[in-house]
């Protein structure tokens, strides 16, 4: 075999499974790698990039590792420039800072004695200060998916080399949302732990007391193969704690805000509506749902860039910020240097830390045996929006996301659909420390009700109509309006009730756009739904508009010819007609 032969997704089982086939050697996934890096040389993903020189030393050691007994052998993964490999430059996207550690940081160690191999340095947010990725000297980092707008931060080059198949997983940073935002632009997973539960030992601090390594991965199982190589209390790092996983189950409660929720940028309308079909799905999933009152979580979050909570990043940044002048980026130290404002004394840092103290106790009675559900983002921007405007777009990527480690919750973010072509759409779960192992559980069941087919529907299953109840009943969800391509025809046919045929024409014929209703349902239930069509109409593919093909109503051509069949393209969609005097007849 040859390097053609390395998959583009890099997940571990497939890459286990072709080390265990002879399909390639790790010497060929990592050329693949390099070849990839090149080609998105651009995109901005790396600070140190993967280089042969740099990785064949951990290829060597994999001789040395029975693939039996390492379950991580071979397995290629990125590494946020604010976490320690040994001989490699840690820069925090800050080149005057940079320093060469001699020894690994221990989530890094930990992952090596499993056999993985560290291929790369990623970009990131200065200082992982930042939701966003464009805050760094080495570039603003592109979206994986869509290169003009943001991939999230501060990991922003650890989820996108994950997204472009140049690492299998890789690990990210999070105080604020780091691990989460990029995977939800990125449509990745992002696993947050609890605080303390992977030691961060070897990672150059943002709040050091609130502080997690996190993880990206394209699928649950990688996410947990991860944790298990890294979780554990390490006893030399004063903030690393014992934080073991129960046995999973699902959580008793899915609960969902009771408030309408902001959502902002340039998609704000399609986020909105993709949270909408997320909170649909699970109310429809046969979980039991429970609205509240999260405002308290908006308050907490402010407390960390508001108030004098943020004084920690100051603490640790503080000396080299003063003593290289000009070294920063503008709106990197502007934040920084927030933690210095005048009337944050230790008083006011006291009684935030009392008011903070009271939401958590709160917080926990609240999601005992349950997991809280939130858009992980409400929105996004294009790069040039965000350097046009670096401060309240920064901002509003963390509304959902920063009162998660201040609260002590663990969290996991997932891919919940698009909220439009190539535009990701996410949510986040989150725990109790001692619930964490139900995030899995909850994740797996809520993706795996995700797992839905798109059908065009043009009449009467559309909104309103006398066949509206068969697309609910099978728990269908309608997604929004579209049209067709400009190649149907449409035609009132002859039967009791008169019923639509959409009928595709040649090329270059009187084809024309027709209006149907986008709706998503389940597999099992797509099958029911298919096996009580009665002919001549029957399921095929449906061209959209925008050029995209799913499944939707067709008609058998000779049905459109039939006697009594009535040509309706010109009303351009069946509600039309059906309000149109000249088609009742």
């Amino acid at each position: 075999m040859t390097i053609e032969a390395v998959p583009f997704e890099l997940t571990i089982d497939a890459l286990q499974q072709g080390y265990r086939r002879n399909y390639f050697t790790p010497e060929e996934v990592i050329e693949a790698i390099i070849r990839r890096c090149e080609r998105d040389k651009a995109m901005n993903i790396w600070i140190t990039p993967p280089s042969m020189e740099l990785i064949a030393p951990y290829i060597e050691k994999l001789k040395q590792l029975d693939p039996a007994t390492s379950p991580l052998w071979g397995v290629p993964f990125a590494v946020k420039d604010n976490i320690d490999v040994a001989g490699w430059p840690t820069t925090a996207a800050c080149k005057s800072y940079a320093y060469t550690p001699k020894e690994h940081a221990a989530v890094v160690e930990r992952l090596i004695a499993a056999g993985a191999i560290p291929v790369g340095k990623a970009n990131l947010d200065q200082f992982a200060t930042g939701l966003v990725g464009t805050r760094s000297p080495y570039g603003d980092t592109h979206n994986a998916l869509r290169p003009e707008l943001i991939s999230g931060g501060s990991s922003s080059g650890s989820a996108v080399s994950v997204a472009r198949g140049q690492a299998a997983f890789a690990l990210g940073t999070d105080t604020a949302g780091s691990g989460r935002v990029p995977a939800a632009l990125n449509r990745l997973v992002g696993y947050k732990p609890a605080v303390g539960a992977w030691p961060t030992h070897g990672v150059v601090p943002a709040c050091r007391s609130i502080d997690c390594v996190t993880v990206f991965t394209r699928n649950l199982a990688d996410a947990e193969a991860v944790d298990a190589a890294v979780r554990g209390k390490l006893a030399s790092d004063p903030y690393s704690a014992d934080r073991p996983l129960t046995r999973s189950s699902q959580p008793k409660t899915w609960l969902l805000p009771q408030e309408p929720l902001a959502f902002y940028g340039p998609y704000a309308a399609e986020y909105e509506q993709a949270w909408q079909r997320a909170k649909q799905a699970i109310m429809q999933s046969g979980v039991a749902v429970q609205q509240v009152d999260v405002s308290l979580l908006q308050e907490a979050a402010a407390l960390l860039y508001e108030g004098p909570l943020v004084a920690e990043r100051w603490s640790d940044l503080s000396e080299f910020v003063e003593g290289h002048p000009g070294e920063t980026l503008p709106v990197t130290e502007k934040i920084l240097r927030s933690g210095a404002k005048q009337g944050f004394d230790a008083a006011s840092l006291f009684r935030a830390q009392h008011r903070l103290q009271e939401i958590k106790a709160l917080t926990r009675q609240q999601l005992r045996e349950a997991v809280l559900v939130l858009p992980t983002c409400g929105g996004t921007w294009t790069r040039e929006q965000v350097n046009a405007d670096p401060i309240s777009t920064n901002s509003q990527m963390g509304l959902y996301t920063n009162h998660c480690n201040l609260l002590d919750l663990s969290a996991i973010a997932i891919p919940a659909g698009d909220a439009a072509q190539q535009l990701p759409f996410g949510i986040t779960l989150f725990s109790l420390p001692e619930e964490e192992a139900n995030l899995a559980a909850a994740a797996a069941r809520f993706m795996h009700h995700q797992e839905r087919i798109t059908v065009a529907v043009c009449g009467l299953h559309m909104r309103g109509f006398a066949l509206e109840p068969q697309m609910t009943g099978l728990g269908a969800i309608f997604m929004k309006e579209a049209a067709t391509a400009a190649k149907y025809e449409l035609y009132k046919l002859p039967t009791i009730p008169v019923k639509p045929g959409l009928v595709r024409v040649e090329e270059g014929s009187s084809g024309a756009s027709i209006a149907v209703e986008l709706w998503s349902m389940s597999p099992a239930s797509f099958g029911l739904f298919t096996a009580a069509i009665p002919s001549p109409l029957g399921i095929g593919k449906v061209e959209l508009s925008d050029g995209s093909v799913v499944s939707g109503f067709l008609c058998e051509a000779y049905a459109a010819q039939a006697a009594g069949a009535v040509n309706v393209t010109a009303a351009g969609g069946w509600r039309a007609a059906m309000s149109d005097k000249v088609y009742q007849m």
